[in-house]
């Protein structure tokens, strides 16, 4: 349970320093985010339990990574980063679940992360900020990725690769879990 308070303390710090960062006000945060301001005013005094969605929202209307928003340690020169020490961000109903790996620095991040999807299981994405792009490897089973309506068979062994600016769901397919490794390439920030 420590550990839990302690995350969402560091969530609180991040998303209050990414906010003023930002010069972003409560109000206008959470109409751009598309969050209650009272939500964010749980989130900012460390309540709450903000579900993965609100996290992706708000790192995009912040023009960060999700990772910015979680991480609490300082970077390393180099990370090693063990398949179970980072917590699911993402939980589906039959049991898959996503996983941020860690995220790359310089003035073009991109995020890694792994999922695991269950046959029929889906996570159905929201439109990301324009310049975000998204890679998807199959490293085992069968997904079916939709973008923009257009439904795309993935195989393990296969990778796709799309701009992250349309409403895009990842399904596991076929009759065996589909573990995949996904890498969103969020755009430059600011010179």
């Amino acid at each position: 349970m420590a550990e839990a308070e302690a995350a969402l303390r560091t969530l609180a710090h991040n998303v209050r320093a990414a906010r003023t960062r930002a010069g972003v006000s409560l109000d206008e945060l959470g109409r751009r985010a598309k969050v209650s301001k009272g939500a964010l005013v749980a989130l900012e005094n460390a309540q709450g339990n903000p579900n993965f969605a609100t996290l992706v929202r708000l790192a995009d209307t912040l023009g960060v990574s999700v990772s910015a928003l979680v991480d609490g340690g300082p970077r390393q020169r180099v990370r090693v980063v063990g398949a179970d020490a980072a917590p699911p961000l993402w939980t589906g109903e039959r049991g898959g679940e996503a996983r941020l790996m860690l995220t790359t620095s310089g003035p073009a991040p991109a995020e890694v992360w792994r999922w695991r999807l269950e046959p029929g299981e889906e996570y159905r994405s929201h439109p990301h900020q324009t310049g975000v792009v998204e890679t998807v490897s199959v490293t085992a089973g069968r997904m079916t990725l939709t973008v923009g309506g257009t439904e795309h068979a993935v195989e393990a062994g296969q990778t796709a690769t799309f701009d992250g600016d349309a409403p895009h769901t990842y399904r596991g397919s076929g009759t065996a879990t589909c573990h995949l490794i996904m890498t969103v390439h969020l755009p430059p920030g600011p010179a």
